[in-house]
C-alpha cells in the first residue's frame, strides 16, 4: 500500500466490541474499571483503545488495526492496547498527520465510565501525543436492548480528526 499524501483535514471512524465473558479486569481507555468482569480478547481487550486506533489509522488511510496488530499474532497475547494506540499515532505522524481531536463513546449497560473519565482521557491523550482537552469520552447504554443491554458485551465508537502537518 503506497502512502496517501497528507493534505488538508480528514476524519476517521473506529468501532470495536467485545463479549463480557473473559477474566477480569475490564480495561477501558487503559484504565481498569472493573475487577469482577473482563472480556475475551487476544490483547487486553480495551474496546476504546481499539476503536481509537482504528479511527486514527482510517483517517490517515493506513489500513486497520487488524493489519498492523492481527488478533492471531501470538506476540500480541495480553498486549497493552494503549501501547498499540501509541504505535498507531507514531505511524500517523510518520505519514504526515497531526491528530487534532478525538470524540469517543463507550456503550455498556452496567459499568460506570464517568468515575474514570479523566484518567481515560489522559491515557488516550498521552498515547496520541495530544493534550486531554482534545479528547472527549462519553458513555451510554442501550436501555436493555441487544447483547450490550443484556450485559453480554460492550462496544466503543470513535471519530478522530487529523490534519496535515505543516
Amino acid at each position: 500500500m503506497s502512502p496517501v499524501p497528507a493534505i488538508g483535514t480528514r476524519v476517521g471512524w473506529g468501532f470495536d466490541a467485545h463479549p463480557l465473558d473473559g477474566e477480569p479486569p475490564l480495561i477501558v481507555g487503559g484504565v481498569s474499571i472493573s475487577d469482577t468482569i473482563g472480556v475475551s480478547a487476544t490483547s487486553d481487550g480495551d474496546v476504546l483503545a481499539h476503536a481509537v486506533t482504528d479511527a486514527v489509522l482510517g483517517a490517515c488511510v493506513l489500513a486497520d488495526i487488524g493489519e498492523h496488530f492481527p488478533s492471531g499474532d501470538p506476540a500480541l497475547a495480553g498486549a497493552d492496547s494503549i501501547d498499540l494506540l501509541g504505535q498507531a499515532a507514531v505511524m500517523a505522524v510518520a505519514a504526515g498527520w497531526q491528530i487534532e481531536h478525538v470524540d469517543a463513546t463507550v456503550v455498556v449497560e452496567d459499568v460506570r465510565i464517568a468515575p474514570h473519565r479523566a484518567e481515560i482521557r489522559a491515557n488516550l491523550a498521552r498515547a496520541l501525543g495530544i493534550v486531554p482537552d482534545l479528547v472527549s469520552v462519553k458513555a451510554t447504554t442501550t436501555d436493555g436492548l441487544g447483547f450490550i443491554g443484556r450485559g453480554e458485551g460492550l462496544a466503543a465508537a470513535v471519530v478522530v480528526t487529523v490534519s496535515a502537518l505543516s
